[in-house]
């Protein structure tokens, strides 16, 4: 009887062997924990339990740092790049795509076979081979019968795979992982999947894809990747505020007696808030009171200088989950309609729950005076110069309102306002009346566009004008000058000066990166003139400046 206890114990042991030795998926995927890592299942719909057995003679396992990575591809290292559009409202979906980055001069052609790219070397060296990696022949030797038992037209798990058209270009296997549950999926170069995350743990959690490509029957590691992604129950938002004759693109500075423009932007990729009513409640922070609204848009002037702290709330009605039944009301006899049962109205806000996210943006703004308007008065025609016999001179006076100006600029460019021809920037003194006069020459008869922009340490502001120089009269030492205002909104030059010296601020929602953002603040306009100047005329071509005579003469 002895004997026999042995025998079945051996048996027993024998037959749990294979079991113990058999790898499962979170021994090869989750090999690195997390903090707050939760391995929690059944919360994404068509992903599985790691806890299945991975076939590791189809799909071998290498550790970190094994040598056999540096020969897993031909010329070199592939890398997965993987990102995502988080972060994610609770409820919203969430897409991860991965795109694999080959070696230098390699692509993926329409067959789904890894070639060499033409006349690209690599190593200073052309290959002499088309294919890096000719799946097409491959599969015609292939046989059909690799999705039975045996087979190696399969999952790590041993599902088959999927045989929509166009499959047999599909040369790689990804698997992905999250929260204790995996997705198998083949595909080419790049792919894409989307989660929902009704179910999913608020906060950070990370997501790991390994890749696979085709080696004879069976597959080999190629690429592991990881990234972060963010479910939050707070609406993601950013705002974005801009201001006419606003300065500078980093600080919290605006101009008194000016609208600024707010502009609420939500980060919601799967348009989950598409169908939700959404308000917007402001709170300047100046004692005007609360602004609600339902446009994503609105203006404000601050009137009084000073610091000010600016509060916004966004709030959404979304689907969400419902409280259970012993939480609801129970209905009385006369609160029941006809044909309806107590049982069948505890089911009706389980049909339809709706319940309110919230979003939330916070700033301080500082308020100052600044330059408000400049308008040009006057162009007159001055008689010309001994030195210069070729040139017209003009001189533009230019009224302004606000803060007086420290530094004026002017451009001229060709009629259409798009090619700028000649820029001179200088710093001026102005008296409390507000009023500068500059001086310019022009080389040759025709119409001319005008640029001018005043600025102090806060404020830039700009205008234009058409000036047309006409001909020498033979009857007059003077040229003809006429000059039209025009509209800066019209004009091309406007969008150059604009982008180059006036930015809009931004105020975000910062979700958790890859990499630290860095923020660049504005010297001021004389740097940043001086920048744009040396890009697009390496040379001062007005080398007489004509406006040290006088203060206030440029």
């Amino acid at each position: 009887m002895e004997c026999l206890y042995w025998v079945l114990g051996f048996l027993l042991l024998a037959a749990r062997l294979p079991l113990d030795a058999a790898k499962r998926f979170h021994d090869v995927l989750g090999n690195e924990r997390y903090p707050g890592y939760m391995r929690e299942h059944n919360q994404l719909h068509g992903w599985s339990s790691d806890e299945n057995n991975w076939d590791e003679k189809l799909y071998p396992v290498w550790k970190r740092g094994d040598a056999r990575w540096k020969s897993s591809w031909k010329g070199g290292r592939v890398q997965a790049v993987l990102t995502s559009n988080s972060p994610a409202l609770v409820g919203s979906d969430i897409t991860f795509a991965v795109n694999l980055v080959f070696p230098r001069c390699q692509k993926e052609d329409a067959n789904g076979n890894i070639v060499y790219e033409k006349n690209c070397r690599n190593d200073s060296s052309l290959s002499p081979d088309l294919y890096v990696y000719n799946w097409t022949a491959a599969w015609s030797e292939d046989s059909d019968q690799g999705t039975g038992p045996g087979g190696h037209h399969v999952f790590p798990d041993g599902k088959p795979f999927p045989r929509p058209h166009g499959w047999r270009k599909w040369n790689f296997v990804y698997v992905f992982h999250t929260l204790g549950q995996y997705f198998q999926k083949l595909g080419r170069c790049s792919v894409r999947i989307s989660i929902n995350t009704a179910n999913l743990t608020l906060g950070p959690q990370v997501m790991e894809v390994t890749v696979y490509r085709r080696y004879g029957r069976a597959y080999v590691p190629i690429a592991q990747v990881r990234d972060v992604y963010v479910v939050t129950d707070q609406i993601p938002v950013f705002v974005t505020m801009s201001q006419k004759n606003d300065r500078n693109v980093s600080d919290e500075t605006f101009l008194r007696d000016l609208p600024i423009i707010f502009d609420v932007l939500i980060h919601d990729p799967s348009h989950f808030l598409n169908e939700s009513s959404i308000y917007y409640k402001w709170n300047f922070g100046d004692n005007t009171g609360l602004f609600v609204s339902n446009n994503h848009t609105l203006n404000h002037t601050y009137v009084l200088n000073g610091t000010f702290d600016l509060n916004l709330t966004v709030q959404a009605s979304v689907p969400g989950p419902c409280p259970p039944p012993s939480t609801l009301p129970k209905p009385t006899p006369s609160s029941v309609p006809a044909g309806d049962s107590p049982v069948e109205l505890s089911k009706i806000p389980d049909e339809n729950c709706q319940i309110n996210r919230y979003g939330y943006f916070e700033a301080t703004l500082k308020i100052v005076e600044g330059i408000l308007e400049i308008n040009i008065i006057q162009v007159a025609d001055v008689p010309r110069p001994v030195l210069q016999p070729d040139s017209s001179l003009v001189d533009f006076t230019v009224a302004c309102k606000g803060t007086i100006p420290r530094e004026v600029c002017t451009i001229v460019s060709d009629p259409t306002c798009q090619l700028a021809q000649d820029m001179v920037c200088d710093s001026v003194d102005v008296d409390e009346a507000c009023l500068v006069t500059v001086r310019r020459a022009f080389k040759g008869s025709g119409m001319y566009c005008v640029n001018f922009t005043l600025g102090d340490d806060t404020s830039l502001a700009l205008t234009s004008t058409l000036v047309s120089i006409a001909g020498k009269d033979a009857a007059s030492p003077f040229r003809m000058v006429s000059a039209a205002l025009i509209s800066g909104g019209c004009l091309a030059i406007f969008v150059i000066v604009t982008a180059i010296l006036v930015y809009r601020k931004h105020k975000e929602y910062k979700p958790i990166k890859n990499s630290a953002e860095k923020v660049v603040r504005g010297k001021g306009l004389r740097v940043i003139l001086s920048h744009t100047k040396a890009a697009f005329f390496p040379g001062n071509q007005e080398k007489d400046s004509l406006l040290k005579d006088h203060s206030g003469l440029l």
